[in-house]
């Protein structure tokens, strides 16, 4: 059974910094490119950062210089830290996963909520 599951969302001040967890079981994580999504409230839902096989790395311009994904194969676990943050950057964030040869990413998590207050 496949689980992506979140964590490490919470309340923030502007510029201040979270780093969010993604922890993956159930399929070859060392296989799957993995992303990170976020949703604010009325919006459609936006890629944040994706980060390959190759930990070939994908960032949204908004986040460019603020947000950092990483992944750790060893623990099946892929993060997102993120500094200087905005009220914008407000959102449930989501973590997902590709497995190799895929064309969409398929396993997504229940998300986590992050709050920037200005």
């Amino acid at each position: 059974q496949v689980q992506l599951v979140e964590s490490g969302g919470g309340l923030v001040q502007a510029g201040g910094s979270l780093t969010l967890s993604c922890t993956a079981s159930g399929f070859t994580f060392s296989r799957a490119a993995m992303a990170w999504y976020r949703q604010a409230p009325g919006k459609e839902r936006e890629l944040v950062a994706t980060i390959t096989i190759f930990r070939d790395t994908y960032y949204t311009d908004s986040v460019k210089g603020r947000f950092t994904v990483s992944r750790d194969n060893a623990e099946n676990m892929v993060y997102l830290q993120m500094n200087s943050l905005k009220p914008e950057d407000t959102a449930v964030y989501y973590c997902a996963a590709r497995e190799d040869g895929r064309p969409e990413y398929d396993y997504w998590g229940q998300g986590t909520q992050v709050t920037v207050s200005s």
